[in-house]
């Protein structure tokens, strides 16, 4: 249904914040806009939005162009509705006036009906008639993504969402904000550079780079097969390592710790992880990190083990 059909743009004629973007994606499906600070994530989302004019190529939702403030006096679809890391809402009144707030007047039970469905949502029932100015960010955060549901939009536009949420609320919101957008068949764009968006929750993944896509594909695709060092990063501690004369990207997880081997490292430090220790050691001068079950002594050789299933 979104069609993003090579678009750039620049401000003012300086460097691209976009060039040549390329997708498409269907109704109920939920894409993950990964990329560092500054490599286009939000322009991508303010033009696929439409508060921004193009430099070139179009963006179609179904067959209605997505068109910015050269042509709309208001800029923005009304179809579509976008979350910003500013999130716009109205401190001085409740949490439930601000999520029900483009409801209807005129249907009272509805409206409280609809509401008080979005604050589950969201987690956040009890804190219903508290003022928002009295909120954390996090809270704040949340209720402007309820409040971006209230008239269940076509499409959501959502620009690190969960950036200052806690984990503990922020897996249970994940959790049930996915889970309520696929219920709706609400598709979806989630810009962020948290992998966690993207495994477990994602339809499709893009990666950009210096302005530009430079993987495109399912999550699970994406993270068993990277194309590059940048983009395997984004999914853990990450290998850059030569053996044999052959350069291979591996994750933690790949590199084994054995009984023995020919393959000898220097074990440099430790860190435990909870369910597992994160091993930096040095291989041929080289640092890699391992994952393994238990603590290894400073200074201890041990064996490896490699998966060479990933290479770059």
């Amino acid at each position: 249904m979104l069609h993003v059909n090579h678009i750039s743009f620049s401000y003012s004629n300086e460097k691209p914040v976009l060039q040549n973007v390329n997708f498409t994606l269907q109704k109920g499906e939920h894409l993950c806009v990964m990329g560092e600070s500054g490599c286009g994530k939000s322009t991508l989302l303010k033009a696929i939005y439409g508060l921004i004019d193009l430099d070139s190529g179009s963006l179609f939702w179904n067959d209605t162009p997505i068109l910015g403030p050269a042509y709309h006096l208001i800029p923005g679809m009304p179809f579509f509705k976008y979350v910003a890391q500013d999130f716009e809402l109205m401190p001085f009144t409740s949490v439930s006036d601000n999520i029900g707030h483009f409801l209807s007047r005129s249907e009272p039970e509805e409206t409280k009906k609809r509401t008080q469905e979005l604050l589950e949502v969201i987690d956040m029932t009890s804190f219903a008639k508290e003022k928002v100015k009295t909120l954390s960010g996090g809270q704040q955060q949340r209720v402007a993504i309820a409040r971006a549901l209230a008239l269940e939009p076509e499409l959501l536009l959502l620009d690190e969402p969960f950036s200052q949420i806690d984990n503990l609320k922020k897996n249970v919101l994940r959790r049930m904000l996915f889970s309520y957008l696929k219920d709706k068949n609400i598709a979806c764009i989630v810009a962020t550079h948290d992998s966690n968006d993207a495994l477990s929750f994602a339809d499709k993944m893009v990666v950009i780079q210096n302005n530009k896509i430079i993987a495109n594909g399912s999550p699970q695709d994406i993270y068993k097969n990277p194309k590059s060092k940048y983009v395997a990063s984004f999914f853990d501690d990450i290998n850059e390592v030569i053996i044999e004369d052959s350069k291979e990207l591996l994750y933690p997880h790949q590199i084994k710790i054995v009984a023995n081997s020919a393959l000898k490292a220097t074990v440099l430090n430790t860190y435990f992880k909870g369910t597992y220790w994160l091993i930096e050691a040095s291989l041929n001068n080289q640092i890699v990190y391992i994952n393994h079950d238990k603590e290894v002594a400073k200074q201890k050789i041990v064996s490896l083990n490699v998966d060479r299933s990933i290479k770059v």
